[in-house]
């Protein structure tokens, strides 16, 4: 069992441990202690408490009809509303994993599930469908039910169901709580144990976050709002934390970020004034709203540290709070005509001039009626980018509905896309469904890896884009529908529709307005960028501080290529913040996984060989970016700081050349520029190995 709490996460028990427990349970009917985490125990001996047997069958509950479904989800309007979208955005996640999405109301109930269609049959066999409980006291040890009982999100995997039928299952949950900490529902991903993954947990633990947030915002519209973050690109983050504060200073609510930021608990609210909190007035807040509405203001937590706030007030109900009025503008400084940072898209610049135009450009048809087309090499951000766009713009309070055109199977994408009336096709839900495009009215629709769209799909989706309405699948009555088009591909699509293998009139639909998102090695702001990364980590990973590379490191990460881009760099700084151990806050060789290692060393090994005096020639003038890159960072930041140079460095750098040779299927030029060295040095160092 694997829990989130106060304390690290435990890892799963050992196999032959978990069997002695289950059978000493079996046998005895008691857990012994010392074999299992306390908390799996305490769950058992509730489910033996409630008069279940490890072998039987779940207690019998009269299942619900649907009237009194239909209460429960009349009662939760708002928990639904907020959670659906996310659900979905979950789902996408974990598609064709075996898996389902759900979300439980207080009480266990099942009020709203998303599954692939393959693993749904055997969700149904053990009741895993909406408007059945699995309560603790109805189903025994599970995610759901545990959760609940244990106030914390928590990962329950195979034989440590309560009940054996159950044990087919690996199952993720955590509890959704409201802006005064009260237990609104739990969400949950359920699916077969030898599919489970390790990374599930925190997925459903942030997708929880997400929902809380939301839910926090919406019904606290009537109070002043303080979002909060240690570094002003934070905020408008899922780390951001968000405080709702009364007109007379009394914080009344407040997210699991904010209360950890200011060392607060659940009870604290309603108790506790802002001033006891932050060293900040509330009238002093609102006058600088006043001044500069959309501009973070650095205040200091009674403890010292310093975090940044953005107000956030109705100006419906706080009339007296919007911002000032031309007259006042014009005595402002020169300096506050830089761009807002409570953009969502500016709050994502770090400083490279490449993304920053991309960025200015497509926020000037925010709202118009141009689709905007992102290209760029995989892992560059294109979904981050949308998405921001999105929240940048007058539709940022409708839906954002992301689709993968690549992920989705191609026998099922037209009902995906389209929806389907009930009865369309075999294996159809009774109900139909509406499709995403419909889902998206009112927002914006993001069709990510529009590239690999079928030819038949293309045209119906021009259809779409040109009648600004939807037909579903086996239905004959079209439904407008409204919804700002963003797309985005790393393909030449312009090539592709000169090759026949895209429709030219659809590209050019698409084509309202392209923006090029530059590859990581291609921008300049490596160490602004990496500073963002590690401090949304620390709130990711409830680190006391964000984490810093060690001068030794900064140079050879900003050198390296990175192929993935920006998910691959970002997931290496999520490993090495994982493996600081406890006191620690800089990230150093040994945090870094080992291929990624061996990939710098290698690299530093071939530079450093192409600047031996030998090796000179005029084409090292023409050093890769990265080089540059690595060369401004170290003296920019850490002048005079050595790099780790390997011991064996003949033999590294013959290793790293022939590496990368390979790697470019034998393109010299390629391995050249993946080395960070000129093709000639390349030649003789090949010659010189033959030799």
């Amino acid at each position: 069992m694997t829990l989130h709490g106060d304390k690290r996460v435990r890892p799963t028990h050992p196999t032959v441990a978990l069997r002695q427990a289950r059978q000493h349970l079996i046998e005895s009917g008691q857990c012994p202690s010392g074999l299992v985490d306390e908390r799996l125990a305490r769950s058992w001996a509730r489910s033996m408490a409630a008069g279940l047997a490890p072998t039987g069958r779940a207690q019998p509950v009269e299942h619900p009809s649907s009237g009194t479904l239909r209460q429960v989800l009349a009662s939760n309007p708002e928990l639904l509303a907020h959670s659906r979208p996310v659900m979905e955005y979950l789902f996408e996640q974990v598609r064709h994993s075996q898996s389902v999405v759900v979300l439980a109301d207080r009480h266990g109930m099942l009020m709203h599930t998303l599954g692939d269609p393959q693993f749904v049959s055997k969700a149904e066999r053990v009741a895993l469908t909406r408007g059945a409980s699995w309560h603790e006291a109805h189903r025994g040890t599970n995610a759901i039910g545990t959760a609940l009982a244990e106030g914390m999100a928590i990962e329950v995997h195979g034989g440590e169901h309560f009940l054996e039928r159950n044990s087919f299952l690996t199952c993720a949950a955590s509890p959704i709580l409201s802006a005064t900490g009260e237990l609104l529902g739990i969400l949950d991903i359920s699916g077969d144990c030898r599919a489970g993954h390790a990374h599930t947990l925190g997925l459903v633990s942030t997708a929880a976050r997400m929902i809380e947030n939301r839910l926090l915002v919406a019904t606290c519209k009537r109070h002043i709002r303080l979002h909060l973050h240690r570094d002003p690109e934070g905020i408008g983050s899922v780390a951001e934390g968000v405080l709702a504060v009364s007109p007379d200073g009394w914080i009344v609510g407040a997210n699991r970020a904010a209360l950890a930021q200011l060392g607060l608990r659940s009870a604290d609210v309603g108790a506790t004034p802002l001033a006891q909190v932050l060293d900040a007035r509330l009238d002093d807040l609102l006058s600088h709203h006043r001044r500069r509405p959309q501009q973070p203001l650095p205040l200091r937590e009674r403890g010292g540290s310093l975090l940044f706030a953005l107000v956030q007030v109705d100006a419906a109900l706080w009339p007296g709070t919007s911002p000032a009025g031309p007259a006042r503008l014009q005595a402002q400084p020169v300096a506050d005509a830089t761009p807002s940072l409570a953009d969502a898209l500016a709050r994502l610049d770090t400083g490279d001039a490449r993304w920053r135009a991309a960025a200015d450009k497509a926020r000037r048809v925010a709202g118009k009626p141009i689709a905007v087309l992102i290209q760029g090499e995989s892992g560059v951000g294109k979904e981050v980018f949308a998405r921001a766009l999105h929240a940048s713009g007058p539709r940022h309070a409708g839906p954002f509905v992301a689709i993968n055109c690549a992920a989705i199977p191609e026998n099922l994408i037209e009902a995906e896309l389209f929806g389907y009336v009930p009865g369309a096709f075999t294996g159809a839900r009774k109900q139909g469904s509406p499709g995403r495009l419909r889902e998206a009215h009112g927002g914006t629709l993001f069709l990510d890896e529009i590239g690999d769209m079928p030819l038949a799909l293309q045209t119906r989706l021009l259809r779409v884009l040109q009648e600004r309405s939807v037909t579903p699948v086996g239905g004959s009555q079209a439904v407008p529908v409204d919804f700002a088009l963003v797309s985005a591909t790393h393909c030449q699509l312009m090539q592709a529709a000169e090759q026949g293998r895209f429709r030219q009139d659809l590209y050019y639909r698409l084509n309202g307005l392209t923006v090029h998102l530059p590859a990581l090695r291609e921008r300049s702001d490596f160490l602004p960028l990496t500073e963002r990364l590690l401090a949304d980590l620390a709130a990711e990973q409830a680190l006391p501080q964000p984490a810093q590379l060690a001068p030794e490191l900064i140079a050879p990460l900003a050198a390296y290529a990175w192929p993935g881009n920006l998910r691959q760099y970002a997931s290496a700084l999520r490993t090495a913040c994982a493996l600081l151990a406890e006191g620690e806050d800089t990230i150093t060789w040994s945090h870094l996984p080992d291929d990624l290692q061996h990939a710098l060393q290698a690299l530093q090994a071939a530079q450093v060989g192409s600047a031996m005096p030998p090796e000179v020639d005029m084409g090292a003038e023409r050093a890769d970016a990265p080089t540059r890159r690595a060369a401004a960072a170290v003296s920019g930041s850490v002048a005079g700081a050595g790099a780790m140079v390997p011991l064996n460095l003949q033999q590294l750098s013959r290793a790293a050349i022939d590496q990368a040779v390979q790697a470019a299927g034998g393109n010299l030029s390629q391995a050249a520029r993946t080395l960070g060295i000129s093709r000639q040095t390349l030649y003789r160092k090949l010659a010189a190995q033959k030799a």
